[in-house]
């Protein structure tokens, strides 16, 4: 700890390289850690190697960018910025097939559209119904979508580093023709309206929510949990953010 608050120190106050370096080589395990969990749901066709080489230009700019004297753990800053450089990237490969794209816009509208109608999250025979498939249909439609819905709860809040708003939860399922609601709402409402979702999910989808984006398990190491497979959990999650993004259009909307 000693050592590290020294290479701070030296860093900031002098701009030594050589402590800049020594700063990057210790936090490096955050840049593994954060590509490792992102990369689980995405297809073989996608480097790893580039979302790592994206991460670390993130860890970079956490390091120029952070101010210890703030009293913020560099970790929680550091992982902020690294996942945001690992999605744009994500984002600038385009990685998702445009008819991926357009299932789960239609998939989030028909979520959206039972929320509106229902004032709750809808259920699984209640989706069939509306999308006019059976369970088995809709179950490959969730596993199909799944890429879209990468994405974490941490990164739907304020950067508290920065007066900009660096909301990112709907930037995951790309629609240009669609409003951010987060841009449009204020903070404290947001978190309230996920709260009460959250809260008001099944309680399998609520758990697989907990312990993937507070307890930072994988998918993975859920279904182990759970005992389920990993396939089970990416749908239950998939389902569960769907749901929490049509609670916000919805609320947007009122």
């Amino acid at each position: 700890m000693l050592v590290l608050e020294s290479l701070w120190r030296d860093f900031k106050e002098t701009g030594s390289k050589v402590a800049k370096d020594k700063l990057l080589v210790e936090y490096s395990h955050l840049v593994k850690y954060t590509t490792q969990r992102l990369a689980v749901n995405l297809p073989p066709s996608v480097d790893r190697d580039d979302l790592y080489s994206a991460g670390i230009l993130g860890l970079i700019k956490a390091v120029d960018t952070f101010e210890p004297e703030r009293g913020f753990k560099f970790e929680t800053y550091a992982g902020h910025k690294i996942r945001g450089a690992i999605l744009d990237e994500l984002r600038a490969l385009d990685w998702v097939p445009r008819s991926v794209r357009q299932k789960s816009r239609d998939l989030q509208r028909v979520f959206t559209k039972l929320e509106n109608k229902l004032g709750r999250s809808p259920y699984d025979d209640e989706v069939c119904e509306e999308l006019g498939v059976d369970i088995g249909e809709y179950e490959q439609i969730l596993a199909e979508v799944t890429p879209t819905t990468i994405v974490s709860l941490d990164d739907s809040v304020s950067d508290p580093f920065s007066d900009a708003k660096d909301m990112r939860m709907v930037d995951q399922v790309e629609d240009p023709e669609s409003v951010n609601p987060l841009k449009e709402l204020g903070l404290g409402e947001v978190k309230g309206i996920l709260k009460e979702a959250i809260t008001g999910l099944p309680e399998n989808e609520r758990i697989v929510v907990a312990l993937y984006h507070y307890e930072e398990l994988t998918l993975k190491e859920i279904g182990v949990v759970l005992n389920l497979t990993e396939s089970r959990v990416s749908q239950i999650h998939s389902k569960a953010m769907m749901k929490l993004r049509a609670r916000l259009l919805q609320k947007f909307e009122d």
